[in-house]
């Protein structure tokens, strides 16, 4: 929102004595301190990879302080300040601005009518070290540039308020580029800018100036150098970049030249940087061999670099260096040949010329003249231009286009940064012709190019890398990111080498012997790291220590006293180093650690170091040879010699030992490694070559086994015993051997025979085998050595499968004892059966097949057939054969066959034929049967799928393989299949249609073709509500929809997490096919069902309620679960709830909570009065449900649901007490149901009222007398024999009793006002969704505070007469200045304290005069808040002196008008934000509840309020009426088209017609502001019945009724409207005229027409409700008049107990939101505006300065300064910021609640009495209502002042940052002038006495502020004009 207000001028230089200071063009809108502070609350970026960025900030130029790092970002709209780090220091705001590009900077916005807010790019951002100073020159006010400091750019040192066109410096289109540098001058800073050209205004501004940066005028460029141009279309130079290098400036460019060159060439332009008139200007064309124009560059001390456009369209790019030294002579060359020459070559063509359309030519000066005039001079020819490009070849071609260059030399080499257009950095290395690029990285988004302004900060470390989004930092080299000699090579970065003695990656300057050989590594002369080339031995024994010799080429030499050193591992051994070679001693063994587990060496890192630097590293192995036998147990000796160590076996010893051999006397074989002895390696040891004897060995039969052996010649002659070793499962056997015969080294060792027996019978066991010589001497196993028990008896179950067994086995079937199959040896021969038993049938599969055959039958049993071929023609079936599938067929067990076809209904046994045996015949029948299909159920369903379709039918359980299809979709089917149905679930389908359904019984079809299933379109959800639900689920939600009707089974799922405690409440795994038996009930759906991905799915069955609505409940979601996904699952459809709602997800809130009725005792009864409305308290009660959907029952009977809000919930009982709905309990309980939520509160217990007697009426009378007599008599009593103090006891508790009963009464009745005033709330907030509060605008707002009672137009101008118009520019101007003279603090004050001083300065004026203050000041918070604090300070030390606490206590200086207009400034957003809400809804409440009661049109006195001087104390009948109101087009009567409605009113049948107008527009005008509904009075009210009844109703017409000099005003009774009746609205005729119903767009505010008054007209009173007091003569009246005021006193005094039961009724339907708007104004839960919080602590330091320590004064000051100032009269006042109508009668309840509001505020205790502020409300009855509240309203505010106490403070950065966002919200009011025109008023006034101050101030003086005032007069004084 951006209002209008003042804007004051900035503080500007000192201009010379009383010069007008002219205003400036408006500046930007948002305060710097507070971007910084936005900018600073930001996280900070990382701290490796440093970048900044800001938030919605385009960046465009980039400047590096020289010597501090500092650098400087310039940006659309902004200037930031950043450390050499990044890290924010400051900021700047710089647009947007109001501008035009074809304007010239004005001050008057009418100077420039099509001038727009336009954004400020920045164009050039510039350093200047000596004076300290940026240079920041924006597009905007035709590109002028100011001086800002370098420490703070937001401090501006020099800014142009009205510059000429000699200052305009920048172009002016964000497009056009603008180059400069800032030249050190002997005597002064010099700034060089080249531009192109850009607008038409710019056409007078030369392509490159010299321009003054001190001075009177800095920028301007008069009387220094111009390029001159004879005419600038030709000489459109596009400037690349400027540079500084030795005495120079360079300028690189582009241009197309004179107009007889076409194309566009690369510049570069030279002017010496002392030359301020430009007269050494040479221009050379620049080329780069093959490619395009220049498009970026840069210079280093020796070369210039240029980035060129390549490639097919300017793609690609090509580097390009050009020597400074070839630049420079080529330069001369030409600047020589036009000096002396003529500018014409040895050959007479012309070489150089004098360029840009200018007179001057080239000359034939003497010889000497380049020498002489090094610079130029006045005669000497300029600009000259070479005609001869400078050539140079491509260093470098690269694929994208290059937008910035950057150059850096270090260490002797030239390195270039690139940067491309898609934000890519890339490092090039320039060696020689050739350029490298060794490092690309992406800097900044992707796709975003780099700025040309890429810069080297100032020790070469850094590169700075500017993108339109971001700063970066990057290292310029990144030696320590490379942690290792190798990758620091590879890397290929020239400042980067690896420092061998320091091993790290380092710059050359970084490692102390670079300088030595060896020391440094370079890459590109180095490609090998230190390195150890061999070892020598390559590895060792562990138990021995030895030598090693490492081979390490190119060692780095070192000094006499400093050594390497071996590291292995942990163990440190001097080096002794010859040459390339280091030798170094082992460890010993005790310094090793141990092997691995499983392994024979161990292997450490060898090292050889320098101090603690690993120069060069290898890995070095230490073995053991005892650890190497022991890895291979099969073979030790094997592995002993064949491993990779030098290892030898001893077989005497079974020992593997290092060394030369084994022990004395004992032959060795060696390793394999030995290459000089014979017996070596694995092949030389003593080995088990395989077995000799049979491989199969039948169990329980003595079998012998022999193995071949050889080698064993290597034992000798020594005896020893041998044994086989039989690894059984669970035993190891050994057997007896015997070595039998040798022959050569080959030999036979036999095991004695043995029966084996494993301990578990298998089939077949391969068990394992090997030997051993003596006592554990293992002999080697060639390869691994297997025998194979087998038994006959294990897998041959039946005769046929065992002799189908092996014939090598040998099984035999035996009938010894029992039969089995044998080892044929161990059977008897006469118990082997050679013939088999016939075949046995055991079950058969399926038992039903189609009369078609090709059915697959599955036969099981026993004794099945040895084979296939015994069997191929051995099956029938129902005496019809049947074919076996070979490859199905298992031998003995299971035969698979093809039935043949038979005729339907055949049936009969299987039998199985095999020859020589009689067949075998089954129990079990097959059975030949027809399937019938009938019918399909449903017959349609969506083109998705997922329909459960049943299929009817006969004899559907036929065969085994039953397949279901619906057209050429599969349907699978659930099992299992039925005789009569078959359940599938179809498939989707490409798009809807018919589809013929046909099952497959094995090769049979059978087709539906009668009923075709019909695939229908998809089911499309179009919404659903509501989308909340607590918790416990159960909430309806209605869903439509198109098509919904198709789905058989709608669900509404849930996806939750699947937690243990989630799965713990009964979740089941999912079961794709969940089984049901045929015939049997249909399974219903699991709730809850475990999902694969471990997710729980919670689903509800929906109810379709048509094709187009679906009713579901929400399933219920446990808590502390996160759903993740709701939705809809409408077959295979799934519709996620979002996409369905509109994007709108579902959302689950906690269950609600509610209390018991009886809090202190839950069991305990509640006792309910019949009628009265029940009131629950609770929490969350409407965050998942509405008030229609609650059912609350009492027992068997509902209580009907009132209201509900988020804590309360008010239900009408019935009338009776109800039964209990459950004979368990006495009483009826109350229970809460809210969807799946059953809450139980407890019992209730109706009250009854005692019924009367039916005795007669003599008896009662009777009865009446004796109770009569009775009491008297004991009252008798009681006075003579009781004492005063009992009787006084008695009295008060009937008080009690009788106080007790009014509570009771008033809190039904507030309860049951409460529900209904809750429900017309709840319909309000609705309504107010759609139109939201009407805020006043803060325009209007603003007006309204500042000058209260001056009515919408405060600040009118006055209409000038003829012939004043020459007068209006003096005046502005005048004034203008006046505004530039409020900047001055002295004189602010000073006008301030001389006003006040004066006594004819009343109250009304200080409030003007501060409220014009400000008015004018507004665009300049943070100035007004300094001022306002020096102002405060003062009023503090004045109250010091005299009392304290009388401060700020409304006296009304103007410095409290000013606190007061601050703090309406400052709170106005926390207004509209926060507290607006519940005020607004407190003054809706109190005009509902007020409207509900009859109001007196002429008294004003209502039924129902909260002040009793208000109060209608006469019980008058009324009765509420509703009309039915016409709204729209032709409402009014009108033939105009249009739809008419009928909007229903609530009135009163005693409501005067004004009242009917005003509730009816209420009701037809809802949600419309005050201001723009037509006004009651300009309307009539129309009474329509039927087709032609019309009657127009008014308060007073013929009809009225008068009596006795009394009228009363007529009434919706006094016509007899019924209830229903059809009114409308009609303009009002004045003389058959309709009266405009313009809106009420005046400047008068509140209502238009006052209250009817209690006059009289003609000697007739006017009277409404009641009467007046009636005074027919005046003598009479004077007679009676004391008597009168006495008994209206004695009335007022003695309020009937009824009177007061309606005041208490009101205030306790009220309370609640009296409670939330308090609530809203004393909480600090949500941030308490910094305001509150500055003006606080300013308070707290004040109290501090001035030593006072009593709290009640700090109390008294804060509530005097913010809560009686400000939210007071917030409170009585609300028309001050809301567009409403504030009726009298609401006016005064009002009153009432703000004086609760300051009696809550005051620190002495609340006592019922007259009070200060409005004596209409404070009456003891007023007082009397708020009297239990005030002291919890007290506790509120001492709370409120405490938070805000203990809370952070506020500091003085905070509150400027906020109050300049305030400033920059509201500027530029259009009353501004008009304000500084009434404020000049008052000081014309005062005139003479404020000169006087400001001359008598020594201060003012030097500031020439009288003499500034007089100059103000004088173009002010005596002209009142119109502004």
């Amino acid at each position: 929102m951006r209002l209008p207000w003042c804007h004051t001028a900035r503080e500007t230089p000192p201009l010379p004595p009383c010069k007008a200071v002219p205003a400036m063009a408006p500046r930007p809108p948002l305060g710097p301190h507070l971007l910084l502070a936005l900018l600073l609350s930001l996280p900070p970026p990382p701290t490796r990879a440093r970048h900044f960025s800001a938030p919605n900030a385009t960046f465009n130029h980039l400047a590096l302080a020289p010597g501090l790092g500092t650098l400087y970002v310039g940006a659309v709209n902004r200037l930031f300040q950043l450390s050499p780090e990044l890290r924010l220091q400051a900021v700047a705001v710089t647009g947007p601005v109001l501008d035009s590009p074809d304007c010239v900077p004005f001050r008057d916005p009418a100077d420039c009518p099509h001038a727009r807010l336009t954004d400020n790019a920045n164009q050039l951002l510039l350093v200047s070290g000596r004076a300290r100073e940026l240079v920041a020159c924006g597009q905007v006010r035709q590109g002028v540039c100011d001086k800002r400091r370098l420490d703070d750019v937001a401090r501006v040192l020099y800014q142009a308020e009205d510059p000429g066109d000699g200052q305009f410096v920048a172009a002016n289109a964000p497009g056009v580029a603008t180059v400069g540098l800032v030249v050190q001058a002997p005597d002064r800073d010099l700034l060089l800018v080249a531009r192109g050209l850009a607008g038409k205004l710019s056409a007078g501004v030369p392509p490159l100036t010299v321009r003054q940066l001190a001075g009177p005028q800095p920028f301007s460029s008069e009387g220094l150098g111009r390029l001159v141009v004879g005419d600038l279309s030709d000489y459109n130079n596009s400037y690349v970049g400027a540079f500084a290098a030795g005495r120079s400036a360079y300028f690189v460019f582009r241009r197309r030249g004179a107009r007889a060159q076409a194309d566009y060439r690369s510049y570069v332009a030279r002017v010496c940087l002392g030359d301020a008139n430009l007269y050494s200007y040479v221009e050379v064309p620049l080329a780069c061999r093959g490619q395009g124009l220049i498009q970026a560059a840069a210079v280093t001390p020796s070369t210039l670099l240029g980035s060129f456009a390549a490639g097919p369209g300017g793609a690609g790019a090509a580097l390009c260096a050009f020597p400074l030294a070839r630049l420079d002579a080529s330069m001369e060359h030409a600047r020589r040949l036009c000096y002396t020459a003529g500018g014409r070559g040895p050959g007479g063509a012309e070489e150089a010329t004098v360029e840009y359309g200018v007179t001057s030519r080239c000359a034939a000066l003497p010889a000497d003249s380049p020498e002489s005039y090094p610079c130029g001079d006045e005669h000497t020819p300029s600009p000259i231009a070479g005609r001869q490009p400078l050539e140079a070849e491509p260093l470098l071609q690269l694929k994208q286009p290059i937008s910035a260059v950057a150059g850096l030399q270090a260490d002797g080499h030239t390195i270039a940064f690139l940067g491309d257009t898609q934000g890519q950095l890339h490092k090039v290395f320039l060696n020689g012709s050739h350029g490298h690029v060794y490092h690309s990285q992406q800097v900044g988004p992707r796709g975003s190019a780099i700025s040309p302004d890429l810069l080297v900060d100032g020790n070469g470390s850094h590169v700075y890398v500017l993108t339109a989004q971001q700063v970066d930092r990057v290292p310029v080299a990144a030696c320590p990111e490379f942690p290792d000699c190798t990758s620091c090579l590879q890397a290929r970065d020239p400042l980067c080498g690896w420092c061998v003695l320091q091993g790290r990656c380092t710059l050359k300057g970084q490692c102390g012997r670079a300088a030595q050989a060896n020391q440094w590594l370079w890459s590109y002369e180095d490609s090998h790291c230190p390195h150890v080339q061999s070892l020598l031995p390559a590895y060792h024994p562990r138990q021995e220590q030895g030598q090693v010799t490492l081979s390490v080429p190119r060692l780095p030499t070192l000094a006499a006293d400093e050594y390497f050193h071996c590291a292995f591992g942990d163990y440190d051994s001097l080096a002794h180093v010859e040459g390339p070679h280091v030798a170094c001693v082992t460890p010993p063994e005790d310094q090793l650690p141990l092997n691995p587990p499983g392994t024979d060496h161990i292997t450490l890192p060898l090292a050889l170091m320098f101090e603690d630097v690993a120069v060069a590293a290898t890995n070095f192995s230490f073995y053991d040879c005892s650890a190497v036998q022991a890895l291979e147990v099969a073979a030790p000796c094997r592995a002993c010699v064949g491993s990779i160590w030098r290892c030898h076996w001893c077989p005497w010893s079974s020992r593997c030992v290092y060394g030369e051999h084994c022990p004395e006397g004992e032959g060795t074989i060696y390793s394999a490694q030995e290459a000089d002895v014979q017996v070596r390696g694995p092949g030389a040891c003593p080995r088990v070559e395989g077995l000799a004897g049979p491989v199969l060995l039948p169990v329980g039969w003595k079998s012998h086994l022999a193995l071949r052996v050889r080698n064993l010649q290597h034992f000798g002659s020594l005896p020893a015993s041998y044994h086989c070793w039989l690894e059984l499962p669970g035993e190891l056997q050994r057997l007896p051997a015997s070595l039998e015969e040798t022959s050569g080294d080959v030999g036979l060792i036999s095991c004695q025979a043995q029966q084996l027996r494993p301990s578990v019978a298998q089939r077949e066991l391969r068990v394992p085998i090997y030997v051993t010589r003596g006592k554990a001497q293992r002999l080697d196993n060639a390869h691994t050595l297997h025998v194979t028990l087998y038994d006959c008896a294990v897998g041959h179950p039946d005769c046929s499968r065992c002799q189908a067994a092996n014939g090598s086995l040998g099984c035999v079937w035996c009938s010894h004892h029992q039969p089995t199959c044998r080892y044929g040896p161990l059977c008897p021969p006469e118990a082997v059966e050679l013939l088999c038993p016939s075949p046995r049938i055991d079950r058969i599969e399926p038992l039903t097949g189609p009369p078609e055959g090709g059915l697959a039958l599955t036969i099981w049993g026993s004794n099945l057939g040895r084979d296939f071929a015994e069997v191929q023609d051995a099956v029938n079936v129902a005496g019809r054969p049947c074919s076996p599938e070979p490859s199905l067929y298992r031998t003995s067990a299971r035969i698979v066959c093809v039935t043949s076809p038979a005729p339907n209904g055949t049936t009969g046994p299987i039998q199985v034929a095999i020859k020589n045996r009689p067949p075998g015949i089954s129990t079990q029948h097959f059975t030949y049967q027809d399937p019938i299909l009938l019918s399909l159920s449903p017959q349609w369903g969506p083109q998705a799928g997922g329909t459960q379709l049943t299929i009817h039918g006969q004899h559907l359980q036929t065969g085994g393989n039953i397949s279901a299809f619906v057209g050429a979709q599969p349907c699978p089917i659930q099992e299992p299949v039925c005789p009569e149905a078959i359940v599938c679930h179809t498939m989707s389908q490409a798009s809807p249609g018919e589809a013929v359904v046909r099952v497959v019984f094995g090769h049979a079809q059978r087709t539906l073709l009668t009923s075709p299933f019909q695939y229908t379109a998809n089911p499309q959800l179009v919404a659903a509500e509501p989308s909340v639900s607590f918790r416990g689920g159960g909430r309806l939600i209605r869903v439509r929809g198109t098509g919904l009707d198709v789905v058989q089974q709608p669900l509404l799922s849930v996806w939750l997490a699947a937690t243990a405690e989630v799965q713990a409440a009964g979740a089941e795994p999912q079961d794709p096919t969940p089984r049901t038996s045929c015939g049997g009930p249909t399974a219903a759906p699991q709730a809850c069902i475990q999902l694969q991905e471990g997710l729980l799915q919670c689903s509800t069955v929906c109810s379709i309620n048509s094709s187009s609505l679906l009713l579901c409940q929400s399933p219920a979601v446990p808590d502390g679960v996160h759903p993740q996904r709701v939705f809809f699952t409408l077959d295979n459809v799934h519709v996620d709830f979002a996409s369905a709602n509109g994007g709108q997800d579902f959302q689950y809130q906690p269950n609600p909570r509610l209390a018991p009725l009886s809090r202190e005792e839950p069991t305990r009864p509640y006792r309910l009065k019949p009628g009265n409305v029940l009131d629950v308290e609770g929490q969350g009660l409407n965050l998942g449900i509405s008030k229609e959907e609650v059912r609350v029952h009492i027992g068997d009977g509902e209580c009907l649901v009132k209201t509900l809000t988020l804590t309360h919930l008010y239900c009408e009982p019935p009338s009776r007490a109800p039964q209990p709905a459950n004979g368990s309990s006495a009483l009826p309980q109350f229970v809460v149901q809210m969807g799946n939520v059953r809450l139980a509160l407890g019992p209730v217990q109706y009250e009854t009222e005692p019924t009367l007697s039916a005795f007669p009426v003599e008896a009662q009378v009777g009865l009446g007398l004796g109770a009569a007599v009775l009491i008297a008599a004991v009252l008798l009593l009681t006075l003579m024999y009781r004492h005063k103090s009992k009787q006084a006891l008695r009295d008060y508790q009937k008080v009690l009793v009788q106080l007790e009963n009014l509570e009771i009464g008033v809190g039904d009745q507030c309860r049951k006002e409460f529900t209904d005033l809750m429900t017309e709330m709840t319909d309000l907030s609705s309504d107010l969704e759609a139109s939201g509060i009407p805020f006043l605008d803060y325009h209007t707002y603003a007006e309204r505070v500042f000058f209260p009672g001056h009515g919408g137009c405060p600040l009118q101008p006055v209409l000038e007469g003829p012939g004043e118009e020459g007068r209006r520019a003096p005046v502005r101007q005048g004034l203008t200045q006046l505004s530039n003279l409020l900047n001055s603090k002295l004189f602010l004050l000073t006008l301030i304290h001389t006003l006040e001083e004066q006594p004819s300065f009343s109250q009304r004026d200080r409030c003007h005069v501060a409220s014009l203050l400000s008015l004018a000041l507004h665009g300049k918070l943070e100035y007004l808040t300094d001022i306002l604090r020096t102002l405060l300070s003062d009023l503090a030390a004045h109250y010091v002196h005299k009392n304290p606490k009388l401060m700020l206590r409304r006296t009304e200086t103007m410095v409290e008008k000013l606190l007061t207009n601050w703090l309406s400034i400052c709170l106005y957003a926390f207004l509209k934000e926060v507290a607006g809400e519940p005020l607004y809804m407190l003054l809706r409440a109190i005009q509902y509840q007020v409207d509900k009661g009859p109001v007196d049109a002429v008294t004003g006195k209502a039924k129902r309020t909260l002040n009793d001087s208000r109060l209608l104390r006469e019980d008058v009948e009324f009765r509420p009426l509703t009309l039915m109101v016409l709204a729209g087009p032709r409402a009014g009567g009108a033939a105009g088209g249009g739809a008419v409605q009928h909007v229903p009113a609530r009135v009163l049948d005693t409501d005067t017609i004004t009242q009917v107008k005003e509730k009816v527009l209420e009701q037809v005008y809802k949600g419309t502001p005050f201001s723009q509904r037509p006004s009651a009075h300009a309307l009539d009210l129309e009474w329509r019945s039927g087709l032609a009844g019309h009657l127009t109703l008014s308060d007073e017409d013929l009809t009225s009724v008068t009596q006795n000099h009394w009228k009363r005003l007529n009434t919706l009774q006094h016509y007899k409207v019924p209830d229903g009746a059809t009114v409308g609205l009609i303009p009002q005729l004045h003389n058959g005229e309709a009266v405009s119903q313009s809106l009420a767009q005046n400047c008068t505010l509140g209502e238009n027409v006052p209250m009817l008054e209690d006059g009289e007209e003609g000697g007739v009173h006017l009277w409404h409700l009641v009467k007046g007091t009636e005074e027919p003569e005046g003598a009479k009246a004077r007679r009676s008049s004391l008597r009168e005021r006495e008994r209206e006193r004695a009335r007022a005094k003695a309020i009937p107990e009824i009177y007061l039961t309606r005041l208490l009724s009101m205030k306790g339907t009220l309370q609640k939101f009296v409670d939330d708007t308090f609530q809203a104004i004393l909480s600090v839960n949500r941030p308490v505006p910094i305001a509150i919080k500055y003006l606080f602590d300013f308070l707290d330091e004040l109290a501090e300065k001035h030593g006072i320590e009593d709290p009640e004064t700090l109390h008294i000051w804060k509530t005097n300064s913010l809560l009686l100032r400000f939210w007071v009269n917030a409170l009585k006042n609300p028309q001050l910021i809301f567009d409403v109508r504030v009726s009298d009668n609401v006016d005064a309840i009002l009153a009432v609640i703000a004086q609760t509001f300051i009696d809550s505020c005051t620190v002495s205790e609340h006592k019922v009495g007259r009070a200060h502020s409005y004596p209409e409300q404070d009456s003891p009855v007023n007082k009397l209502l708020y009297a239990r509240e005030i002291p919890r309203y007290k506790q509120m505010v001492e709370r409120y002042y405490s938070d805000i106490r203990q809370s952070s403070p506020a500091s003085y950065q905070e509150m400027n940052s906020a109050l300049a966002e305030l400033s920059g919200n509201y500027t530029s009011a259009p009353h501004c002038l008009e304000a500084l025109q009434e404020l000049y008023n008052h000081i014309h006034r005062y005139y003479d006495q404020i000169i006087s101050a400001l001359e008598e101030d020594p201060v003012g003086q030097k500031m020439q502020l009288a003499c500034r005032l007089q100059q103000v007069a004088a173009l002010v004084e005596n002209k009142v004009t119109d502004l």
